[in-house]
């Protein structure tokens, strides 16, 4: 969430940036509660130091009418304690000013591309038509044990899968990324320090007062909920693989077929706590470590800094990194870099202590590897005449093989 001394002093820049992503805040309701809590603090603050005070002298009735005056006064406070925290957190996380403005992707700016777009001799497949024709997903069978958008991934695929698994492991544990996995559940207050409303709203998958997981980062980021880093601590960075979740509500087309866009997926993650200083320095930093694996794979990719009406409840700038995919003659999201600054890290009570200073730290997250998609891009640009899709040389130490034959 926001500093509340931050809103009191800047109400319509926060209203502006709110509205900015989509978002309208009551932020007129949420001061005026502000205030009213402020001044009913002090009196409660009063009340008691005069309750001390009569205790002091032994004068029990007055003691006895403070004491009653502070129980109405303390009631009403854990009321307006209540509705001042449901204000604050329906204010998202700002944009910041180089975001660019706009309410959808039509806004973003491409800021890169890179490698060559394959040319074929020949019809290129889709993912779908390749790899039920090399008996590597069976969605039909999914469909049967499961439901619509879930997939059997099969054979040489799942030997693909872990190599890049392997791949981002080797390359991220080498620059001092801690190796986890991570629970897929995490529980209600969780969900809610994360500032993630599609939990509630629909996209999430609730058990009972649980939730699972979207991507690894939702486990990772509270591990240190209520901790304080060390000036020496950070940057702490953690690389997770897990399976993801999401209802994806909403989705058709094209983005139903196949894997791309599924219920169930897994994911290679990293997340870091930084100072707030290295905020944009980290934030370029995973960036490069994303296109420095994704250039291993040989498949040509652009960067695009998401506008703001792209950006989630608590992200303040988002790089994606979008991978050529011939079937659709088109770019599609894989990856993406994000700062959450510290929004998430008031809410789950995340610190640092310097020899200085002492505050909340900021998070980043970004995307190693989304497997499916990943998976997709790889079979159909390296797909040949004959059916073969050819594995990238860079995962060929991980497969043993260096194609998956027709």
């Amino acid at each position: 969430m926001l500093d509340i001394k931050f809103i009191r002093e800047n109400q319509k820049l926060v209203e502006e940036k709110s509205a900015q992503k989509g978002y309208s805040p009551n932020i007129k309701k949420l001061l005026e509660v502000d205030g009213s809590r402020r001044k009913l603090i002090e009196e409660v603050d009063k009340l008691r130091s005069d309750r001390k005070a009569a205790a002091g002298i032994r004068d029990e009735e007055k003691g006895t009418k403070i004491k009653s005056s502070l129980k109405i006064k303390e009631d009403e406070l854990e009321k307006l304690n209540e509705e001042f925290y449901t204000l604050v957190r329906e204010v998202p996380n700002l944009p910041k000013d180089d975001v660019p403005l706009g309410p959808d992707d039509k806004s973003d700016k491409v800021i890169k591309e890179a490698g060559k777009k394959s040319k074929f001799a020949f019809a290129p497949k889709d993912h779908l038509e390749l790899g039920v024709g090399l008996d590597l997903i069976d969605v039909d069978r999914a469909s049967k044990t499961s439901g619509a958008r879930f997939g059997f991934i099969k054979n040489e695929l799942v030997i693909l899968e872990l190599a890049l698994v392997r791949l981002a492991f080797d390359l991220l544990t080498a620059e001092g990324f801690i190796a986890v996995i991570p629970p897929v559940i995490i529980n209600k207050k969780i969900a809610e320090g994360l500032g993630y409303p599609e939990y509630e709203t629909g996209e999430g998958y609730k058990l009972d007062d649980q939730f699972l997981v979207g991507t690894a980062e939702h486990s990772i980021v509270p591990m240190h909920m209520d901790e304080t880093f060390g000036e020496s601590d950070l940057p702490k960075r953690y690389v997770g693989f897990s399976t993801a979740f999401r209802r994806e509500a909403g989705s058709y087309g094209k983005d139903t077929r196949g894997i791309f866009r599924v219920h169930q997926f897994d994911k290679v993650e990293m997340v870091s706590f930084v100072d707030p200083k290295d905020d944009d320095k980290e934030h370029q930093f995973l960036l490069s470590l994303e296109e420095k694996m994704v250039g291993q794979l040989g498949l040509p990719y652009r960067v695009v800094n998401k506008a703001a009406g792209e950006l989630g409840f608590p992200t303040a700038q988002k790089y994606d990194i979008e991978i050529w995919i011939p079937s659709q003659k088109m770019y599609r999201e894989t990856h993406s870099a994000s700062t959450n600054t510290d929004f998430q890290s008031r809410r789950l009570n995340i610190k640092y202590q310097s020899k200085n200073q002492k505050g909340y730290v900021y998070i980043l997250n970004a995307t190693a590897f989304a497997i499916g998609r990943t998976l997709i891009a790889i079979m159909e640009n390296y797909q040949q005449k004959d059916g073969s899709i050819l594995v990238p040389k860079a995962l060929q130490k991980y497969t043993g093989f260096s194609k998956i034959p027709r």
